[in-house]
């Protein structure tokens, strides 16, 4: 009896084991096995009130170091899961002078929380006009969960696969675009609650004035972001994927917008490093889901004291690797990997500047991303040397080169409008070309070429006078039109205007107007030429929008419809009795009556903003 207890002893002792180890890994996220490890991370259960803590991050020249803390305690389900960010939460006060002296600081998102020695979480959050430096980690477990499938809870992880919500049936309208990919980038990155707000991440601007950056301030701060003028390394323009040992955890981290001559880059902190995964931030930093976005180590020189929100003072280094998952609890980046950027060129010829500039950028290559920072280089270019005057010119060339696609290409001109125009043209066109239902569009390059000039060459019609009002078939009528301008004064345009010989007596109308009225008038009479119903009918489309020059007068006769468009096929001389038979409405196609005019356009030095309709009596 006794030798069969010694032998069932050691076998008793295997089998707690065994059991205690299921135990550990069952009460661990199933997404978790074989990546949990007890002895370098500790779980929610372990942590308890008042125990000591520490968190790594970097402060200034010296580098990484550790800032002492105390634990407050552990919060559960601390946000809904219909809220972004984590469910639970460690609560930590810092006790270190600096901490206390700068409150939360910008930047800080993602400093690892040691408690115990191990790893349990990341600074990720805090409360506004907080007294004390209390703060709330994500726990570590949570952020393990990135790109396992762990969060499929947090809506904001299908933000980046979301429908923008394009109407892709109708005409374009670039500013109707625009709007609708503005509203839907806040509304996916709104991280805003009145119980918590995530510590802001610093974007790092360099090559922008002062004065774009305090009107980019209020543009950024709904994206959870704030703006700093930083530095920036040269090899932030090429990838260098060496480097690789830069990133540790406390470590200074950015991901590059835009990098080259104008900078911008959002700046956060390492959180942990397994093998050559980087996990970051400790919170989202737009819920995209898969994303695939320049990683780069950033050098922090020192953090600013500031009464309304302190900050890191950062310089992008090079480019290391690439984030490829953002997610509610952090961001995961890979050492080595080379992240899809698109070529950026912007030339700006300014009235009050002694060179014409050229900026030779790289943009990030995200379906929201690329046109909302596209938008802010473009103003960064244009205002480095101050706003425009009220009385003012603006000449574009846009180039969009597309490896997969039609390149598109376009120039107009614009006056009094800002840059209004060039930008929400360029914006919307790359947001319809990246978030189309059609195909992906692989976009090269982008080149804009800009001259300003301090002058309005704006104008309205004065007056359109006709040789005749009454003209026979065949005959030709003299048109003269003066436009006037406030600085320009008067200048007087006349062409003659051919009567087609085979038009039935009867009155016609005759406008005459400048791009806007002409514009409306093609959409209502031929919509389909700005539809789009494939990827090439998009590019055709959006050509078909972008080629309507606003330095022109144009002058429209109206004639009856005759004929049929059949969806985009246009049969204009089809006899009548089967033009009435392709109109039944029994049809499944989509057939209309096709609109019938003639046109003729003069280019003027002035942009006419209104219009003025004649009438023109037929005679045999």
């Amino acid at each position: 009896m006794l030798e069969l207890r010694q032998n069932f002893v050691p076998f008793y002792f295997c089998i707690v084991i065994v059991l205690t180890a299921a135990i550990c890994e069952a009460g661990q996220p199933k997404e978790l096995e074989g990546v949990w490890d007890s002895d370098k991370y500790i779980g929610l259960d372990e942590i308890k009130p008042g125990m000591e803590a520490y968190c790594l991050t970097e402060y200034g020249v010296a580098g990484i170091e550790k800032f002492s803390m105390e634990v407050v305690d552990v919060v559960r389900n601390i946000n809904p899961s219909s809220s972004p960010g984590s469910k639970d939460a460690i609560l930590v006060k810092g006790i270190d002078e600096r901490f206390i002296h700068t409150g939360p600081v910008a930047g800080c998102s993602g400093s690892p929380v040691y408690i115990d020695g191990r790893l349990a979480g990341a600074l990720a959050f805090t409360w506004s006009y907080a007294k004390d430096p209390l703060y709330g980690a994500t726990p570590i477990g949570e952020m393990l969960t990135i790109g396992r499938g762990g969060r499929a809870d947090i809506t904001e992880q299908q933000a980046g696969r979301a429908d923008i919500g394009i109407d892709f049936t109708a005409p374009v309208d670039f500013v109707e675009i625009e709007k609708q990919l503005s509203t839907s980038a806040f509304k996916i990155v709104n991280r805003k609650s009145q119980i918590l707000n995530h510590i802001p991440c610093p974007l790092i601007t360099s090559g922008l004035s002062a004065e774009v950056c305090e009107q980019l301030g209020s543009i950024v701060e709904p994206f959870g972001l704030m703006i700093v003028a930083g530095g920036s390394s040269a090899s932030t323009q090429h990838t260098a994927l060496s480097g690789r040992n830069k990133l540790v955890p406390g470590a200074a981290l950015a991901i590059p917008m835009v990098s080259g001559d104008i900078s911008m880059s959002t700046s956060g902190t390492v959180t942990e490093v397994v093998g050559d995964k980087v996990y970051a931030f400790g919170h989202f930093l737009l819920g995209y889901g898969e994303v695939d976005l320049p990683m780069a180590a950033a050098k922090v020189h020192t953090v600013v004291s500031n009464m309304a929100s302190s900050f890191k003072l950062t310089s992008v280094n090079e480019i290391i690797g690439a984030v490829t998952t953002d997610e509610a609890t952090g961001v995961i980046g890979q050492l080595g990997r080379q992240a899809k950027t698109i070529a950026l060129t912007i030339r700006v010829d300014r009235y009050n500047d002694t060179e014409k500039r050229r900026y030779n950028c790289r943009l990030v290559n995200n379906r929201l991303l690329t046109p909302f920072y596209l938008r802010i280089a473009i103003a960064g270019a244009a205002f480095l040397l101050g706003d425009l005057p009220s009385e003012h010119l603006v000449e574009y060339n846009v180039n969009i080169s597309n490896k997969n696609a039609e390149s598109i290409s376009f120039r107009n001109v614009s006056s009094g409008m800002g840059l209004n125009e060039v930008v929400t043209e360029c914006y919307s066109t790359i947001g319809l070309l990246m978030n189309n239902p059609y195909g992906i569009v692989d976009i090269e390059s982008i080149d804009i070429d800009m001259n300003i000039e301090p002058k309005s060459i704006v104008s309205h019609i004065w007056s359109v006078n006709l040789s005749d009002s009454k003209v026979k078939a065949g005959q030709s009528v003299e048109v003269s039109a003066v436009l006037e301008s406030v600085l320009a004064g008067r200048k007087q345009y006349q062409w003659d205007f051919e009567i087609p010989e085979d038009l039935a007596d009867g009155k016609y109308e005759l406008t005459i107007c400048g791009q806007r009225d002409y514009e409306q008038f093609l959409i209502k009479s031929v919509p389909h030429r700005f539809v789009a119903q494939s990827l090439p009918g998009l590019i055709k489309a959006l050509n078909n929008a972008l080629q309507i020059d606003r330095d022109k007068l144009y002058c429209l006769l109206t004639l009856p419809s005759d004929g049929v468009t059949i969806e985009t096929a246009e049969l204009p001389d089809l006899p009548a009795t089967r033009a009435l038979l392709l109109q039944d409405a029994k049809r499944a196609i989509r057939v209309r009556p096709y609109s019938h005019w003639l046109e003729r356009n003069l280019k003027t030095d002035s942009v006419v903003i209104d219009k003025k309709i004649l009438q023109i009596t037929v005679e045999r």
